[in-house]
């Protein structure tokens, strides 16, 4: 019996049924193996999914440091969305000088509120965050209670444009729409495309330019990646949405390209732009220093420039040679050492690239909030079917702006460069695991808990909500979602910052040296009695 089959053996008939489609152990086989995704967890396991309202607010939009984005609702909400995710941000002339990425902003949502509405509340905090601090743009992300009881924030959104004569953007995000995070990045994505991208005009100063798209900035991973393009002489006009700013997003449309790098969070955008403006895009990951020079060389194929191309090689170059001693420092401890990743975005994939340049093999993967797509490939998008759950989610459809679009190729010559570069493309994660590995959709407690047992990885990188319960069963853990305030981890410098602190982490495992009391003596006594 594989370890697939052991895990789900344990479940009810009615979970096994569910739980059998999300769980696959991969074989060796010619055809592609398929996997389900993007359907409701079944109440009562302790699925480590976010809401719809983390996905737009705690993901997308949050970011961004000239906005006030404005929580209507609980504070519990604001606060579950703000600071946990170390989206580092500093001010700068796009912003306006303004960075309110420190700043929580909640209407504080009480029960006469949801009795008697928050209309009013709302726009009584709008004019109070705008007294406070003039903000180029104020979006409103509703939760829960704001579907429930009816609150208009679209309509305030639209009085607060008349009234202050700022951009303002109202989020109908309730965490209980879609069936994960993933719907809230959607629902930010069409509002970002209807609102924001397309309306400044101020052109790249540089040849070269480009978006990076699903890119936070943890730990300050997007500014790791902003100096190596810089070094090649490609400029950044846009992070979507990492130390992003809405000044800088209104001219998006102007760049050359688009480098999607989270595809879960911001893939709506990337086909969009390419509809309206005729932007391609390069599914990049610069987590890793192979999957780095790979990216970068693939930016310079794509702009085809022999002068951008001999920069690229040289910046390459000098980079590998100033990490080269760590690199092969940090790798002789951690060759050999087996990973488990279960993060949400496309982090379980790309980081499987990094631990693979420190000789690491990762066994156990999986995503919290994950499509189809995102695990076997784009090609299957025309496939899949969509259920009940992911129909109130609203997909706009865009036009081309005969003013702004812009064709960089032909159809025939991106078919040409297609023969040696993916354009408009993502193959997915499953494609780069090993037979034998397990893959596992919208995982649980139990699930990692279990494979965990059973697979044995050295180290398992996950979320926060499941960190410390792996640390306590003596597994080595580091959290995806804030790098357990390290980083950066992207780009050459990222990579000898993340073998560092994986080394500390394996060879320093406290928790290896605890036995938890309750596997030595029962925790609860009872008898049978009547």
């Amino acid at each position: 019996m594989n370890e697939k089959n052991k895990l789900i053996d344990k479940y009810s008939a009615k979970v096994y049924k569910n739980r059998k489609d999300h769980i696959l152990q991969l074989e060796d086989l010619d055809e592609a193996q398929s996997i389900a995704a993007n359907t409701r967890a079944i109440p009562g396991v302790m699925t480590a999914r976010g809401c719809c309202y983390a996905g737009a607010k705690g993901v997308v939009v949050g970011p961004l440091k000239d906005v006030c984005v404005i929580t209507h609702g609980p504070v519990g909400c604001g606060f579950y969305s703000w600071g946990t995710r170390r989206n580092k941000a500093r001010a700068d002339e796009d912003s306006g000088g303004k960075n309110f990425v420190p700043y929580c902003f909640s209407t504080d949502m009480q029960e006469p509120d949801i009795v008697f509405g928050g209309e009013k509340k709302l726009e009584k905090a709008i004019e109070e965050a705008v007294a406070l601090f003039s903000p180029a743009c104020i979006m409103i992300c509703s939760t829960c209670p704001i579907g429930l009881i009816g609150d208009d924030v679209q309509a305030v959104a639209r009085r607060t444009e008349e009234k202050y004569g700022i951009k303002a953007i109202g989020y109908s995000c309730e965490g209980y729409k879609g069936v994960s995070q993933s719907a809230g990045h959607h629902i930010a994505n069409n509002g970002l495309m209807r609102y924001v991208i397309g309306t400044g005009d101020k052109a790249p100063a540089k040849k070269f330019s480009v978006n990076v798209l699903g890119e936070y900035n943890i730990g300050g991973d997007g500014w790791e990646q902003e100096r190596i393009l810089k070094r090649c002489g490609i400029e950044v006009v846009s992070m979507f949405t990492g130390d992003g700013s809405y000044g800088a997003l209104k001219n998006a449309h102007l760049a050359g390209l688009n480098l999607v790098m989270c595809h879960r969070s911001i893939n709506y955008i990337a086909e969009m732009m390419k509809t309206k403006y005729g932007i391609d895009w390069l599914k990049v990951n610069f987590i890793g220093v192979g999957a780095t020079c790979k990216s970068l060389r693939d930016i310079a194929k794509y702009f085809n420039d022999a002068e951008l191309t001999r920069r690229v090689e040289e910046v390459i170059t000098d980079e590998l040679s100033l990490i080269y001693d760590d690199i092969e420092y940090y790798k002789s401890r951690l060759t050999g050492k087996t990973a488990g990743i279960f993060s949400g975005g496309s982090r379980s994939h790309h980081y499987q690239v990094l631990l693979r340049d420190f000789g690491i093999e990762t066994i156990i993967a999986g995503y919290e909030f994950a499509h189809r797509d995102d695990y076997e490939g784009r090609e299957i998008i025309p496939f899949i079917k969509e259920d009940a759950d992911n129909k109130n989610i609203e997909t706009i459809t865009v036009e081309r702006d005969l003013a702004l679009y812009r064709e960089r190729y032909s159809e025939a010559e991106l078919e040409a460069l297609g023969a040696e570069l993916d354009v408009d493309s993502y193959d997915g994660m499953i494609p780069e695991m090993n037979p034998g590995n397990i893959v596992v959709d919208d995982y649980n407690h139990f699930e990692t808990d279990e494979l965990i047992r059973t697979m044995k990885p050295d180290i398992f990188f996950s979320g926060i909500k499941d960190k410390y319960s792996i640390q306590k069963a003596g597994v080595t853990s580091r959290q995806m979602h804030s790098y357990d305030y390290s980083g950066p981890y992207a780009g050459f410098r990222g990579a000898v910052n993340f073998g560092r602190d994986v080394t500390m982490a394996l060879y320093t495992n406290a928790w290896s040296f605890v036995s938890p009391p309750w596997k030595n003596e029962p925790m609860l006594v009872g008898t049978i009695g009547g």
